[in-house]
């Protein structure tokens, strides 16, 4: 069970929330088709990672704050895509541009009033756990993207105390 006093719930996108570089693996613009699937310019469908709706829906139903740091410099395609795939409302904060996590996490802080010490951080690079850890973040090392086991993981983390999670 996670601690009372988490508060914030931050997510990388790429490889995190969905498994491709929203800056070079897909072309923007994004929309929607007849069929009402996103797809990019060239009509390739955009996925993510299936349980990603169902736990999103869930952390902002059980009053987690929600935000985005990711360091991609595709920042309109990567909103566009929140956006698209309805995972907009979920958010109240997006730190979507180039540069180091730990600009995002400070903002983030400033932004929203919530300590580090209450906040989780799921990325699937090991710099910016390494960088976000040292703030006093729980950050939790996503391998094969966001599921309710690396949710329920994280959780188990920020109650036990331990900064970060490499398995």
């Amino acid at each position: 069970m996670a601690s009372k006093n988490l508060k914030m719930m931050v997510f990388d996108l790429d490889f995190t929330l969905w498994p491709f570089w929203v800056d070079t693996h897909v072309t923007p613009p994004f929309k929607k088709n007849s069929n009402g699937i996103v797809v990019d310019s060239y009509n390739s469908e955009i996925e993510y990672y299936p349980q990603v709706p169902e736990i999103l829906q869930k952390l902002y139903d059980e009053g987690y704050t929600l935000g985005v740091a990711s360091r991609t410099s595709e920042i309109e395609g990567a909103k566009q895509l929140l956006q698209l795939f309805g995972w907009d409302k979920y958010f109240s904060y997006l730190e979507i541009f180039p540069g180091r996590k730990t600009t995002h996490f400070n903002n983030l802080k400033e932004q929203s009033g919530i300590d580090f010490k209450e906040m989780i951080f799921f990325d699937d690079e090991l710099r910016n756990i390494h960088d976000i850890s040292a703030l006093g973040v729980v950050s939790v090392f996503v391998k094969k993207g966001v599921d309710k086991s690396v949710i329920e993981e994280g959780k188990q983390q920020f109650a036990s105390g331990v900064k970060k999670s490499i398995r």
